[in-house]
């Protein structure tokens, strides 16, 4: 069982990490939908946010650096392969 002062600490961290999560979650989604409906250039501008949120989340400790980086990797990705059909 944890102690109080412990529980306290993570109580704090996670309300701290679990905006910073959620955003970063919302703007990788919201680019990924608009690189589906093939709109190339509000993508673009939804991936350089997505951007932002992940390394925002990286950088407080809300998402470990690999985990960002392959998330970023894995979006730009994405936004080319629809570039490139278009």
């Amino acid at each position: 069982m944890p102690s109080a002062k412990s529980a306290r600490v993570q109580v704090r961290k996670r309300g701290r990490n679990i905006p910073l999560r959620t955003r970063a979650k919302t703007e990788v989604r919201k680019a990924r939908a608009l690189i589906d409906a093939n709109d190339i250039d509000s993508a673009e501008k939804a991936v350089q946010s997505a951007f932002v949120a992940l390394d925002k989340a990286a950088q407080k400790g809300a998402l470990h650096a690999n985990n960002a980086s392959r998330r970023k990797s894995r979006i730009m990705k994405a936004l080319q392969k629809a570039k490139n059909a278009s």
